[in-house]
């Protein structure tokens, strides 16, 4: 069994051997037989591409000489256009180099012609100088023959009228420049006339229109210093045993009280016009109450005081709203108040304040400015007065450092410093507000002085304008607003007069003190007087 196995599995490992084998030898002739249809074929597909090759060799050498032809044909035509072109332009640029030969030649022409006619003219004018040289040479000669002529008449009419050369020369140009200022004179004074003519008349338009609508009270109010009495028993109450009564009086108002003979009157003197008022209400009072007596006194001069100072304060207010003005400081209200028992020559300076801001507003609103700046600037223009008895300096300059400290705007501080013409007018404000003082102050019945300073201003009025060269009389006319002034006519004429009314105006503002405005009225009048005999 196990041979015949052996035997059995030997035969079938040869077979498949030898199957292995012929499959082998058929693999192997495949190969080779596809390897030789391989070669056919890819010697059949070179042949082929070769053909191609040759073929499109040939092709391309046909085209390359086709294009070369093309190309040199090209060649050819633009080689021929660009030798017509250069022909062309040289032919064009042959024309015009002749063109221009042509017309250097003209001007070559023209230039000669030139040079001879300026040969001529050199030649000319050569023959001119000469002859000019002659006429000088003459001219000379017979300018020195008239110089010495001159010189000779000269000394003749220097012998004959007794003047000097320079002596006539001047005197001509003193009879000249005369002659010339006289016209000056004339043209000034036409100009002057026609420009205050226009002026007056818009002026006296516009003050009129202020003046017409402002209704302020004209009556000046005077603040009196006298209390009247019952009776003249009153007196010694009032003065006390031993006096204590009015010396406690006088102690607690700071006013002196008069007690002489003058009947049922008692006068209080004191430059304070608010003490001076407290003073007066208050004896006012004692003398109602009938008890008085030191304590007394004290008590009541106290109480007056209070009231007073809210009536003063009141009284600010009520101008301050009366003019229709907001927004001032509480201390300037209160020194506002006080004006009401401060006067200037007679006039209330409260009621004065009032009127100026009035006046001032109404032109303002008329020349269309600022209202309220001009109600407020005449409404505080004299707060000065208030304190002038108290500090030292001029209203003007007391009302400035009030409102500075107070912090009023530059434009009101300039109202109150231009009011009096202290310093030049910033704005128009300033100017309304001065012109509003004036007419307030200047105004038939606003203002009196006492009668020793009247004459004395009048004095000093007609000595000033008499102080002036060719002034015969002067007289002070209209309670000392007008001042007439008689000139001698051989002296002064009818010009010189116009300069020397300037120049009397100029010294009296510098030199005077006065409400309102002074007219200077200068008269030349020439008389020719003849006896028939």
């Amino acid at each position: 069994m196990n041979i015949s196995n052996s035997l059995l599995l030997l035969s079938d490992g040869a077979f498949i051997g030898i199957i292995v084998g012929v499959a082998v030898v058929v693999g192997a002739i495949c190969f080779l037989v596809g390897k030789t249809v391989t070669e056919k074929v890819r010697t059949g597909k070179l042949n082929s591409t070769e053909n191609e090759i040759a073929k499109m060799k040939e092709e391309a050498e046909q085209e390359c000489k086709a294009l070369k032809k093309e190309a040199i044909l090209e060649a050819k035509e633009q080689d021929l256009k660009l030798r017509n072109d250069f022909e062309r332009e040289t032919k064009e640029k042959r024309i015009e180099l002749q063109k221009m030969e042509q017309r250097l030649a003209q001007k070559d022409e023209v230039l000669n012609k030139r040079d001879s006619n300026l040969l001529k003219k050199n030649e000319e004018l050569e023959q001119q100088k000469r002859e000019l040289d002659k006429k000088v040479a003459n001219i000379n000669a017979k300018q020195e023959k008239i110089d010495k002529e001159y010189e000779s008449v000269i000394a003749k009419l220097e012998e004959i009228s007794g003047f000097t050369k320079e002596e006539a020369k001047r005197q001509l140009t003193d009879s000249i420049l005369e002659e010339t200022r006289r016209d000056v004179a004339v043209q000034v004074r036409n100009l002057e006339q026609e420009a205050k003519d226009e002026a007056d008349r818009k002026a006296k338009d516009i003050i009129s229109l202020a003046i017409q609508k402002c209704c302020t009270d004209h009556a000046s109010e005077i603040t009196v210093s006298v209390v009247p009495l019952p009776n003249d028993d009153m007196k010694a109450r009032i003065i006390g045993r031993e006096g204590r009564n009015i010396r406690a009086l006088e102690n607690a108002t700071g006013i002196e009280l008069i007690v002489d003979d003058t009947p049922e009157v008692v006068i209080l003197s004191g430059f304070d016009p608010v003490r001076r008022e407290v003073a007066r209400i208050a004896l006012e009072k004692l003398i109602s109450d009938g008890r008085i007596h030191p304590a007394r006194i004290e008590e009541t001069v106290e109480k007056v005081r209070k009231e007073l100072d809210a009536q003063i304060k009141e009284t600010g207010e009520s101008a301050m709203f009366e003019v229709g003005l907001f927004g001032i400081h509480p201390e300037l209200i209160k020194l506002l108040g006080r004006l009401k028992y401060r006067t200037s020559y007679g006039q209330n300076v409260l009621q004065h304040s009032i009127e100026v801001a009035y006046l001032a507003g109404l032109m303002a609103a008329e020349l269309g400015v600022d209202v309220n700046l001009a109600k407020r600037g005449g409404l505080l223009h004299d707060i000065g007065k208030s304190v002038d008895h108290e500090v030292e300096g001029t209203h003007v300059t007391i009302g400035v450092d009030l409102a500075k400290k107070y912090k009023e705007s530059k434009n009101v501080i300039n109202c109150i410093q231009a009011h009096h013409g202290d310093v030049e007018p910033k704005c128009i404000e300033a100017v309304l507000v001065q012109a509003a003082d004036a007419i307030s102050g200047a105004r038939p019945g606003a203002r009196r002085e006492t009668s020793t300073n009247y004459i004395k201003r009048l004095e000093q009025l007609e000595t000033i304008s008499s102080g002036f060269n060719g002034v015969e009389k002067a007289y002070a006319i209209q309670a000392g607003r007008e001042i007439r002034v008689m000139v001698k006519p051989e002296q002064i004429d009818d010009n010189q007069a116009m300069f020397l009314a300037k120049d009397i105006a100029k010294k009296i503002e510098s030199e005077l003190e006065y409400p309102g405005q002074i007219k200077v009225n200068v008269i030349r009048e020439w008389r020719c007087v003849e006896y028939a005999k």
